[in-house]
């Protein structure tokens, strides 16, 4: 851990092997990095429309007052939170998160920085009044989502109604456009590409892809590389679906990336994609294991407990790597995922595949800072776990199980299923991406279980799966409480869909015994005592879930997750949120990325080095710099 703030922990993370490699390896590794690092902007746009302008506000204050030798604390700690979020509202919860100074003394502080020219009445109000654009993605379908939400891919005054009428009049929605209204009250779109919004930005992305395909692994890579730079010259979704299908067909290429407008999480309706960027680089021994799960991907399907009618007859294309992450930009940076599953358009799954990434060096940087806490605090486990024996096969099988549970989860939950003709997962509105994410989950609890992993050698014992079960129960139901602030609601998809899960099964397992909620000196805890009962359920619960997803049913989705997914008892939460306190840990972790430079001799390049010792402050500072039209 180098920098701690807020409920955030910042940690590093290493890229090994990277010294050995090739120059041509490492120079494909650094205009990939590069071409990742050239969206920043992007996303800060996309998250706030005056997002940019208040990180030129708040780090001309910041490096003055550090340059002057007198950073103020809370100056510090709004400015690291900013960074972190890529914008003024919480990563998770989707909060405004407030200052702990006053508008005066931010006035003062702006003007003695020369920047109180960017503190007008409208960032004033973005800072300091709470109720103005109090919330970046709204989730509650009582009220107008769209105009609940002050996520910039909706013009202020556009309304719910006026993006679905708009969007059903066109044959599809483009995941790299805004949705703007003319004077005459007509909706159209701007859109993300070179001569258009952050143009400049994209066309340095452009040329940095443009170098990277000069060391591309092979044809097929050089060939995805061209497509996408025709989709962000074109601005045409088509292009990015061809660069797709070209995308998942490339399974040999050592170094891969992630690179374009992907997740739409942050869209109230689903339909906007936030831009993002994770360079790889494939570790091949660790890579071995997993593709036997991908290789067996029709014999997970086949046996899939949901309706037949639902299933794939055909899997094809499905593969999954161990990558190292080298670079992470946009959506993915600070804060990161640690398994990917993409293209995310049904359609392109269905005929061409998938493409499945564990980042192994981010969960094993988690996984370090976990161990080196100071042994004499109590821990997450010791105060959430019930029984010595979960403590204790969670302590064995907790990062094994938790590994597995993310490939499974993004090999083949995501891969499965097939949808009816005509329906799409746009037809679950807002609760698409808590259905999908529930699906993936299901896909992966039921079968990290089943004896086919114990004769594919990809586990030793039922343990494994029993240790996921526990901590997947607790966390649902009781450890995520801790990362909302008492009195809102559960509003993040994967959020929604771990509780949604959780509390379903626990309603059905406590009718059997299977799964018991105890109360014991104030506190509570989940106990499963039927772990094949529990399997059940979860086997149960997916079939649901798949014919939800497959039929488009709407009122079902809503249903599940209105139902099970979102209120919290309010006596609970404040018990979790006080235990959890306790322990005086930071529930939320983000990382800084390392740094490559070319290495010259005699004028030519000779190496790309790499240096993992850059301060999250100075990170994030050069990057505004380097990487901004702002600079």
């Amino acid at each position: 851990m180098i920098d701690r703030f807020a409920d955030i922990k910042i940690l590093r993370y290493h890229v090994d092997g990277f010294e050995k490699l090739p120059l041509e390896r490492k120079l494909l590794l650094f205009h990939l990095s590069e071409a990742a690092l050239w969206g920043r902007d992007i996303y800060w746009h996309q998250n706030c429309a005056d997002g940019l302008r208040l990180r030129k506000l708040v780090e001309a204050v910041y490096s003055w007052q550090r340059d002057h030798g007198c950073l103020d604390e809370r100056m510090a700690e709004y400015a690291k939170r900013l960074w972190f979020a890529n914008g003024p509202y919480h990563h998770y919860s989707n909060d405004k998160f407030r200052p702990d100074f006053s508008a005066d003394e931010l006035r003062g502080w702006a003007a003695q920085a020369g920047a109180d020219a960017l503190l007008d009445e409208e960032m004033q109000r973005l800072i300091f009044d709470h109720g103005y654009k109090a919330k970046k993605v709204s989730l509650d379908t009582s009220g107008d989502i769209v105009a609940d939400s002050s996520v910039n891919f909706y013009q202020d005054g556009i309304s719910q109604q006026e993006v679905a009428e708009f969007y059903k009049a066109q044959a599809r929605h483009p995941l790299n456009s805004q949705v703007v209204k003319g004077p005459d009250g007509k909706l159209s779109e701007n859109v993300w590409m070179s001569g258009g919004m952050y143009g400049q930005a994209i066309d340095r992305v452009i040329y940095h892809l443009a170098e990277a395909k000069r060391f591309a692994c092979n044809e097929l890579q050089v060939k995805a590389i061209s497509q996408l730079i025709g989709y962000y010259e074109s601005g045409d979704p088509v292009g990015f679906d061809e660069f797709n299908k070209t995308w998942v067909a490339d399974k040999q290429s050592d170094v891969d990336f992630i690179n374009g407008f992907i997740e739409v999480y942050d869209d109230p309706m689903g339909l906007k994609g936030t831009w993002e960027s994770i360079v790889e680089l494939q570790d091949a021994e660790a890579t071995r294991q997993i593709e036997l799960i991908a290789a067996n991907a029709q014999w997970f399907e086949d046996h899939s407990p949901v309706a037949p009618a639902y299933r794939k007859s055909q899997v094809s294309g499905v593969s999954m790597k161990v990558i190292d992450a080298v670079m992470l930009g946009g959506d993915c940076y600070p804060s990161t995922p640690i398994g990917v599953n993409l293209p995310n358009a049904d359609w392109i799954r269905e005929q061409f595949g998938s493409k499945s990434i564990s980042l192994a060096n981010i969960t094993h940087a988690l996984h370090e800072e976990a161990q080196q806490k100071d042994q004499s605090r109590p821990s997450v486990l010791a105060e959430f776990a019930f029984s010595d024996e979960e403590k204790e096969r969670s302590r064995r099988y907790g990062r094994v199980s938790d590994d597995l549970h993310t490939q499974l989860h993004e090999c083949l939950g995501h891969g499965s299923g097939q949808m009816r003709p005509g329906v799409s997962l746009d037809d679950l509105g807002a609760y698409g991406s808590a259905i999908e994410e529930a699906r993936a989950d299901l896909f992966a609890l039921y079968f990290m279980a089943d004896p086919k992993m114990v004769e594919l050698g990809i586990v030793d014992s039922d343990d494994v799966a029993w240790s996921h079960y526990d901590s997947y129960l607790r966390g649902g139901l009781l450890v995520q409480l801790a990362r909302i602030e008492e009195g809102r609601d559960i509003e993040e998809a994967h959020m929604r869909n771990r509780a949604m899960i959780s509390r379903w099964v626990l309603e059905r397992g406590q009718d059997s015994g299977a799964v018991s909620w105890i109360e014991k000196d104030g506190r509570h805890y989940v106990s499963i005592a039927d772990y094949q009962c529990v399997r059940r359920l979860f086997a149960e619960l997916l079939s649901e879930v798949q014919r939800i997803k497959s039929e488009g049913d709407y009122e079902g989705a809503k249903r599940l997750i209105e139902t099970y997914g979102v209120k919290i008892d309010p006596a609970l939460h404040a018990e979790v949120r006080a235990r959890y306190a306790s322990l005086g840990i930071a529930p939320f972790s983000g990382f800084v990325n390392p740094v490559l430079s070319l290495v010259y001799s005699e004028g030519e390049v000779s190496d790309v080095a790499i240096s993992y010792d850059e301060a999250y402050d100075d990170q994030m500072l050069r990057y505004s710099a380097d990487y901004s039209a702002l600079a």
